[in-house]
């Protein structure tokens, strides 16, 4: 909990929520293998504040719409959904038990802003003003099968489109899109050594 407080302002409410997550997950990972079993005892800092860079790139304005792909276990989509109370998300993924795990998470801590699609991404008909992703998928298949679901209507303080986490050299992936996406190094945001190798993308995008 202290290297979330560290770097956001929690309610009492946001406070709850955050500090149940550890136990939840490592009750949950037991049964279905959602995170790695050698990473568990770092859920907080390699999953929950992982996740919030992307509040860090962009502080969500309320009403705003943000579908997740890929959420596996309900990362980045759940921490996010904590933080913007105010915000609507929907978590998508094609594996069953992934979104199973992250609906009896959210409920057991009682998220209300948040719908769960177990589908793939090609199948999704809403409009969103951002799609998130936690290293689902390349950027290139990324933009393939969300373009057409990011609204025309801006109300963020970039124009919509997507934002997602990666580690690692980025340079060939952000190749075709070199002239509108913005990288950053998550130690520009949290002072951690794991976040050194870690970077957020964020692309505009129109469906």
């Amino acid at each position: 909990m202290e290297n979330i407080k560290k770097y956001f302002k929690l309610t009492d409410e946001q406070e709850r929520q955050f500090s149940m997550l550890k136990a939840l997950y490592t009750d949950w990972n037991s049964k279905i293998n959602v995170i790695s079993r050698k990473d568990i005892d770092n859920v907080n800092l390699h999953h929950v504040l992982h996740s919030l860079a992307v509040a860090k790139v962009l502080p969500f304005a309320d009403g705003s719409k943000i579908i997740d792909i890929g959420t596996g276990g309900g990362f980045p989509g759940i921490p996010l959904a904590i933080l913007f109370p105010n915000c609507e998300f929907t978590l998508l993924d094609s594996v069953g038990k992934k979104i199973k795990v992250a609906s009896e998470i959210a409920s057991a801590i009682g998220l209300k802003n948040v719908r769960f699609v177990n589908d793939r991404m090609e199948n999704e008909k809403g409009l969103y003003d951002f799609a998130v992703s936690r290293a689902a998928m390349s950027l290139t298949d990324l933009v393939k099968v969300c373009k057409k679901n990011i609204s025309k209507t801006d109300k963020n303080a970039l124009p919509n489109g997507l934002i997602c986490l990666k580690g690692g050299d980025m340079q060939a992936e952000l190749q075709p899109y070199k002239k509108l996406v913005t990288l950053y190094n998550l130690s520009e945001f949290f002072t951690e050594e794991y976040f050194k190798t870690k970077n957020a993308v964020y692309l505009p995008l129109r469906s």
